[in-house]
């Protein structure tokens, strides 16, 4: 299975990796720092680069089938197994993402604990996020609150940990899961991501390393989305 860099690490912009497989325009690689689209945050995107060849990645996935990350590139992959590439991330993009998912967590942080609210959907894109929350009653002053609070806690500058802890023990932690309809899959560690005396939460994506680098968080719109379904988009600014 690829191994996924980017949980490590993910300020690495590029990186050198070999080809394990070649699917049609998909090419499966050792280990990548491409996040794929996964756990409500958008694709990476950039270049697979071999000697004087350049491959745009334009989608990155788990493959259904192996259950592995694709990575889905414009034209004919002229590349084989074995062969040693470097990725090059479209970091601009990147760094967007992960403002933005960073900022979706302390959001969250604050839903849950002010309101007793739990995400039932959502996604992070590059140019704005929005997240669905088990509210009955569609109040936009509890979400215009609750991203007050969340800028306040951005001026604070807080570093952003990641670790792992095993399952069995990352689920003892209250809130640690903030999705109403499901768990994560059983794996032996989980990755967690926390801002102290904030939020912790079982996450597999990018972040940034310190509250500070999300800047201001905007709220766009509200709308209600049926029972129990208030959708909240916010972004941040450039």
């Amino acid at each position: 299975m690829t191994e996924l860099v980017y949980q490590s690490d993910s300020y690495l912009r590029e990186i050198e990796t070999r080809v394990v497989n070649l699917a049609g325009n998909k090419v499966y690689l050792d280990r990548t720092i491409f996040h794929p689209k996964s756990g409500g945050v958008d694709n990476d995107k950039g270049f697979i680069v071999k000697d004087n060849l350049s491959f745009r990645v334009e989608s990155v996935y788990y493959d259904r089938e192996t259950g592995d990350v694709a990575h889905e590139i414009t034209g004919e992959p002229q590349l084989k197994p074995g062969d040693i590439v470097k990725l090059v991330l479209d970091w601009d993009r990147r760094y967007r993402l992960m403002r933005l998912h960073t900022a979706a967590h302390i959001i969250a942080a604050i839903m849950y604990n002010d309101f007793h609210a739990l995400i039932t959907g959502g996604n992070v894109s590059p140019d704005y996020a929005y997240d669905d929350y088990n509210l009955e009653a569609m109040d936009k002053t509890v979400f215009q609150r609750a991203i007050e609070k969340a800028n306040e806690v951005v001026k604070k500058a807080l570093e952003v940990k990641v670790y792992w802890l095993p399952y069995d023990e990352a689920m003892k932690i209250p809130g640690v899961i903030k999705l109403a309809s499901r768990a994560p899959p059983r794996v032996e560690k989980l990755r967690i991501v926390e801002i102290p005396g904030v939020d912790i939460q079982a996450d597999g994506g990018p972040h940034v390393k310190n509250t500070a680098e999300i800047g201001e968080i905007d709220l766009i719109k509200v709308e209600n989305k049926g029972k129990g379904k208030k959708r909240l988009y916010f972004t941040v600014k450039p």
